[in-house]
């Protein structure tokens, strides 16, 4: 399974193509099931985000996928997925986290809580850029650091951007000659610049508490 993970995340362009030419319009369908359980399941944080997004970006820039319309099936996937996330964090609360240890991971949780008392309220938005934490976000939200209305304007603002940064990177970059030569390189380089801000923030943590400690 991880094996296989790994492999959808490097290679990418070459099962998007392979997709297209299988499913044609149901691909539409399929992108949004991935995009709505990577934001809105809080059990599938490791689904590729950002990088899907791109690749969608740069299909749509060769004329295989409608960039309008795919921007506003992927944007809606992402705002209706935490919201959901959301709801789900209001009614199950913390003790999810106790009861069900294996599938809800406590430092994920740590991590996200870390983002919104550093960031507050914009957490909802600058964790869109951040996976792992882009899918506890929501949940944390709706357990009780946030209402309802608040967190419905930070989830649009932030779902139509997330979308569109890396949708529309694709659309205009992702074809470019020394792009589509290094795809592979290019998709672990969105995937390592948006774990680095979880990476920076563990280590701060981490070695900040340990010199606190000293």
């Amino acid at each position: 399974m991880i094996k296989y993970f790994i492999d959808f995340f490097l290679h990418l362009d070459k099962h998007l193509d392979q997709i297209i030419k299988n499913y044609g319009t149901l691909t539409y369908l399929l992108l949004f099931m991935m995009v709505f359980c990577e934001t809105g399941l809080v059990i599938t944080p490791i689904l590729p985000g950002d990088s899907l997004l791109f690749a969608a970006g740069t299909f749509a820039g060769l004329g295989s996928l409608n960039v309008g319309f795919l921007y506003l099936i992927l944007a809606l996937a992402a705002i209706l997925g935490d919201t959901v996330n959301y709801a789900v964090g209001h009614y199950l609360g913390f003790k999810a986290f106790e009861k069900y240890p294996r599938i809800f991971k406590k430092q994920y949780l740590d991590r996200t809580h870390a983002f919104f008392e550093r960031y507050g309220g914009k957490t909802i938005i600058i964790a869109r850029f951040v996976p792992i934490v882009r899918t506890f976000a929501p949940f944390v939200a709706g357990a009780g650091a946030m209402t309802y209305l608040k967190f419905l304007s930070y989830n649009v603002i932030g779902g139509l951007l997330w979308v569109a940064v890396c949708i529309f990177g694709g659309y205009f970059f992702g074809n470019i000659p020394i792009v589509k030569k290094n795809f592979t390189l290019v998709i672990m380089g969105i995937i390592f610049v948006s774990i680095l801000p979880t990476i920076i923030e563990y280590l701060r943590h981490r070695y900040g508490s340990a010199g606190k400690a000293e």
